[in-house]
């Protein structure tokens, strides 16, 4: 082992664990050699020369407290050497040389061999600086337990946004990881900065991304929706590399809860809530950053505030996708409410968004198919022209629009009509409807007629109306003799015949 290297490493300010792993003794060693070390005034001023120190270690610590020189496996160098080069672990080496030699291999002695003969290079970081306004990283850390509105004890996480240039932060508890709250929480986030940074670093939980991936992660739905509505790119931290995104991993979760969340436990969410955000704008902002030097507030206020894209007009509605199937009814049903679609789509597959105050329908083309306003759980939101033409009619028949539609076709259907409504205790206003709906076919003059021909035989049921059309007949003369005397209103029978027709159809005659 090379005493000058461990002091030299100890004057760098190693720890003793780090030097353990660079050069492979044990820790009581190197904390022995670090009090000696300090003892001879080592650790501070000119470092001496590996001859003076070799000579001071040896008049100043007794041999048998020195390390040992020469490794109990440095005849297997090379065999191990070329074992480590073949991808053995170190623990295999041991046995193969206990197989091949018949001698007992000690794995400490092997281990410090490897680490001679292949030190361990430190992995190297870049620690990456952004500019302003271009970047903020956004994490969700676990709260513990907190109370809701009926002082019931929740789990809590907080929601971190950290701006990657200032640090300055936005922070939020929340009681769950859903879609709606991670977008929720981005809208608060932009309007608490008062702007959008250009780049978002989220990690891979599943409100962000459906599928982790170094080369095509997917990003979920309604996040890529919630960025092109704010106009920010989403950058994936790709899996396993918490590291990328420190800025919010340590500087922000870890900080909210080591700093503001300490101590506190089972207290109203909105009221933590009230002071975490006032914690974001004092103690949070203020501190003087360990990596920056400077306070969040001092850097977001002198160049990253102005250097944000501004906010849209309108904040964004978060949406909620799911797939479903067009009823019979013409109805699709989302989260226990019913929304038309065109009955053209009945049986098919489409996909719905539904946001806070709109559900919107699409094709699985995503083309735009219907936007409804957003009711509750039971009710119905239903535009007529989705349903078929003959089905609409008796869905939105009343008393009062059947007899203005009567009206505009004339006085005689208005009073047919009229006399159909008044009926008791029968209901005849889908009678009096299919009425109306003649003029559709036949024209709205021809169905005056026929029912002005009706009123005179006092007959005012549809099927006698749409017989009279059938056979035009409403501009048909009326048989005068067909009246009947001693009326102040004469009645006509359409059906009269003459007495001595009658009996002889009684006796038979003509049979």
């Amino acid at each position: 082992m090379d005493v000058h290297e461990m002091i030299r490493l100890m004057r760098a300010g190693a720890t003793d664990r780090e030097i353990v792993k660079i050069i492979g003794r044990n820790r009581r060693t190197v904390s022995k050699f670090r009090k000696w070390a300090k003892t001879q005034g080592l650790l501070e001023g000119e470092m001496p020369d590996v001859p003076s120190l070799q000579k001071l270690l040896s008049e100043t610590m007794p041999t048998q407290q020195a390390p040992q020189q020469a490794s109990s496996v440095v005849d297997y160098a090379e065999e191990i050497a070329d074992m480590r080069a073949r991808g053995m672990e170190m623990a295999a080496i041991r046995v193969r040389l206990e197989e091949n030699h018949g001698v007992l291999v000690s794995y400490d002695a092997v281990r410090r061999l490897v680490r001679r003969v292949a030190p361990v290079v430190p992995e190297v970081f870049v620690r990456v600086e952004v500019g302003p306004g271009s970047e903020a990283q956004v994490d969700f850390g676990w709260a513990g337990y907190t109370l809701d509105s009926s002082s019931r004890r929740r789990k809590t996480w907080v929601f971190v946004m950290a701006l990657s240039y200032s640090r300055h932060m936005y922070a939020e508890l929340v009681y769950d990881q859903t879609v709606a709250t991670w977008l929720l929480c981005h809208r608060h986030a932009f309007e608490f900065f008062g702007g959008v940074p250009g780049r978002i670093v989220p990690d891979n939980l599943g409100a962000a991304i459906v599928k982790a991936s170094f080369e095509d992660p997917v990003v979920q739905r309604s996040y890529r929706e919630c960025a092109e509505h704010y106009g920010f790119m989403i950058d994936p931290n790709p899996p396993a590399t918490p590291r990328l995104k420190g800025k919010v991993e340590k500087g922000g979760v870890h900080y909210v809860k080591r700093n503001f969340l300490a101590g506190r436990d089972s207290e109203l969410t909105t009221e933590l809530n009230e002071k975490l955000l006032v914690w974001c704008t004092t103690v949070a902002a203020d501190r003087v950053h360990g990596t920056t030097k400077v306070p969040p507030r001092e850097r977001f206020d002198s160049a990253e505030r102005s250097a944000l894209g501004a906010l849209p007009v309108t904040p964004y509605d978060p949406g909620v996708w799911k797939k479903v199937k067009l009823h019979r009814d013409c109805h699709v049903q989302f989260e226990r409410a019913y929304y038309s679609a065109p009955f053209r789509l009945v049986g098919q597959q489409l996909w719905v968004r539904g946001g806070i105050r709109t559900v919107t329908i699409y094709t699985l083309d995503h083309e735009w198919v219907f936007t409804h306003d957003r009711v509750g759980p039971g009710e119905r939101q239903t535009a007529v022209d989705h349903l078929p033409p003959e089905k609409v009619r008796g869905l939105t028949l009343t008393r009062d629009n059947c007899r203005t539609q009567a009206e505009a076709i004339g006085p005689a259907t208005l009073r047919l009509v009229e006399e159909l409504l008044a009926n008791r205790p029968v209901d005849k206003l889908r009678v009096a409807g299919r009425v109306v709906a003649l003029a559709e076919r036949h024209g709205a003059a021809r169905l005056e007629k026929a029912c002005a021909r009706a009123l005179v035989f006092e007959d005012t049921n549809y099927t006698t109306v749409r017989r009279i059309l059938q056979q035009g007949l409403e501009d048909a003369p009326v048989d005068p003799s067909a009246v009947t005397a001693g009326r102040s209103t004469p009645r006509l029978y359409r059906y009269a015949r003459q007495a001595h027709e009658l009996a002889m159809g009684l006796l038979g005659v003509g049979r």
